[in-house]
């Protein structure tokens, strides 16, 4: 998962450190912040994927198209000519 920033296991027990370091005591309230607004986000999707399906949903069909009978085609074969 990290390899896509090219972080190793050293840099990432680096940041570890450093954001315990850093936040500490507050680190607890700082993941909760996250998680709500993971939560509220996912949820925001979801509403505009409800009112993509709804507005698609609305859309009204194409009639179809009126059925032709088929018709008859000359057979294209080459025709020669002689020259004498």
């Amino acid at each position: 998962m990290f390899a896509v920033f090219g972080l190793g296991p050293q840099e990432i027990v680096l940041l570890a450190v450093v954001g315990v370091l850093l936040f500490g005591r507050k680190l607890p309230e700082i993941a909760r912040y996250l998680g709500k607004s993971f939560v509220e986000f996912r949820n925001g999707m979801r509403g505009v994927e409800e009112q993509i399906e709804g507005a698609v949903a609305a859309r009204p069909e194409p009639p179809p198209e009126p059925l032709h009978p088929p018709q008859r085609l000359a057979a294209a074969a080459p025709q020669f000519e002689v020259h004498s």
